[in-house]
């Protein structure tokens, strides 16, 4: 089991935590949303919880919960630039499906 970043996506979560102040990762879940069932989170993290999963990559640490981790094992996050356009990207072997708008998915 492994949540893992590409370069792009550390960096940026490292910024964001050096801008931040204080945060020891990046908690990466899921939640019931949306049409197509299920979304992604990403939030700050300043305490881990004693169930938590914690993979760190390229000097960053993703905590996931159990129950998120079912749906995200094997995902890559990613932080892309695109035009006017950037972000972090999920590349997620489960993921079944999108729905058109891109803000849920399926597994």
């Amino acid at each position: 089991m492994a949540i893992t970043l590409t370069e792009p996506a550390a960096e940026r979560v490292k910024a964001f935590l050096e801008s931040r102040g204080k945060g020891v990762g990046l908690r990466l879940g899921v939640k019931t949303m949306g049409c197509s069932g299920m979304s992604y989170v990403l939030e700050f993290v300043d305490d881990i919880n004693p169930e938590d999963e914690v993979f760190e990559h390229a000097g960053v640490k993703v905590i996931v919960d159990p129950k998120s981790l079912v749906y995200l094992d094997g995902t890559e996050l990613d932080y892309t630039k695109e035009g006017l356009n950037e972000g972090f990207k999920f590349n997620n072997p489960k993921e079944k499906a999108a729905c058109g708008c891109g803000e849920s998915f399926t597994v």
